[in-house]
């Protein structure tokens, strides 16, 4: 299996990329980045792209599976700049992935409490961006909504508070999967789920964290 990565020095993305580099049936994750990451593993090749609005030069067949788990914050930001950087940049990357890979399955991380109806502005950008994605004609397109997300395996989040807070409710986590898994992930959970999906499909299009959870179970979890 090629993946397409967006989003991998964030914490989703390095997740994933740790998940897909234990996997034994992808060959190649192919990270689109802005600037040059501080650890290349074996699998990844690295492509350094500026213009996120732009992909005629960049090679985008071939793939099997694309994850974006790229995201900014709406934090000071109007709805009409928010949808600029979220439903029109992930738009135009997926417009020019499924002409070149269609048989590729896109899978689109967005946030617990997305809604294109809903009242908050950054919910109803994302569940735009959603309904636009599933109505493309990919191989298959599934949108995560994770709530809180522990960070796992030498994971980090770019934001250097966020890291004290993990570390601080970290010895929380199994506690708070066993007994409110409907808002609690883990970058590892999320990682295999991707790639769960990529290859078998799932029943819900839509996945919450406990679907996230359950996709992204063990083998012998999952059993």
């Amino acid at each position: 299996m090629r993946v397409l990565l967006f989003g991998a020095t964030g914490m989703v993305g390095q997740g994933v990329l740790r998940e897909c580099e234990v996997a034994h049936d992808v060959s190649e994750v192919v990270a689109i980045v802005r600037s040059p990451m501080e650890r290349v593993p074996a699998k990844l090749t690295e492509v350094q792209h500026r213009d996120f609005f732009n992909w005629g030069d960049v090679d985008l067949s071939g793939f099997d599976a694309c994850f974006f788990c790229l995201g900014v914050s709406s934090l000071g930001k109007s709805e009409v700049d928010y949808r600029h950087v979220t439903y029109d940049l992930t738009m135009s990357l997926a417009q020019a992935l499924v002409k070149a890979s269609p048989q590729a399955v896109f899978v689109y991380v967005s946030g617990a409490g997305t809604n294109a109806q809903g009242k908050q502005m950054w919910a109803r950008v994302k569940g735009a961006t959603e309904n636009a994605l599933m109505a493309m004609p990919f191989r298959g397109v599934y949108c995560f909504r994770p709530a809180y997300i522990q960070p796992q395996h030498g994971v980090r989040s770019k934001v250097g508070w966020y890291n004290a807070a993990y570390v601080a409710v970290g010895w929380a986590e199994p506690l708070l999967m066993r007994f409110a898994p409907k808002y609690v992930t883990t970058t590892e959970a999320m990682g295999r789920a991707m790639l769960k999906v990529a290859r078998d499909g799932w029943p819900q299009k839509v996945l919450e964290s406990n679907e996230i959870n359950a996709a992204g179970a063990p083998p012998e979890d999952a059993a």
